[in-house]
């Protein structure tokens, strides 16, 4: 019967340890740059967020700023109107002028009721982006977490559900931008 033959096994459980030690390295450096990308992807889609808050309210101020023009007209209208109802219950003509301007503030508050929907359109435009981009900061936070959870628990698992968070934080993104 031959002699069996020992075959050293030190070396060879030696270089395997280091080659897992070397794919685990390379696995946490791709969380870790990809962790690093959704935090950039997080921060530009939160100032974006952040832009698109702050438009809308300052074009809902514009809008609100219109309709107390608005209302300024109609007072000043009314007061006119009453001017010239009352010259009339007193038997008294009153000027071609009123009339004129009667019309000239009826035209003017038309065209300022245009530009206070306008505005309120503008704003709720823009808190529709805000909101649809405040739905991606999310996804981008709850990826990060994910991703820092998937190298504590080494669930490679979790990593991949990471990059699909991202992922639809992107498209999510894109959406509030369009």
């Amino acid at each position: 019967m031959p002699e069996e033959l020992e075959v050293p096994t030190e070396h060879l459980s030696e270089t395997i340890r280091e080659h897992a030690e070397k794919e685990r390295q390379t696995w946490i450096l791709a969380v870790a740059l990809s962790t690093a990308m959704l935090a950039v992807f997080a921060a530009i889609t939160a100032l974006l967020a952040g832009h698109h808050a702050n438009e809308a309210m300052i074009e809902q101020i514009r809008a609100a700023d219109q309709w107390a023009y608005y209302q300024a007209k109609g007072i000043k209208l009314a007061v006119l109107e009453s001017k010239m109802e009352l010259l009339v219950t007193l038997g008294k003509e009153g000027s071609g002028t009123d009339s004129a301007k009667a019309e000239e503030y009826k035209v003017q508050q038309k065209e300022i009721q245009e530009k206070a929907l306008e505005k309120e359109e503008s704003s709720e435009l823009h808190l529709r982006h805000h909101n649809t981009l405040a739905k991606s900061v999310t996804l981008f936070q709850i990826a990060i977490a994910v991703a820092a959870i998937s190298v504590l628990t080494r669930r490679k698992w979790m990593w991949l559900g990471s990059l699909m968070l991202g992922s639809a934080g992107l498209v999510v993104f894109v959406l509030g931008v369009i």
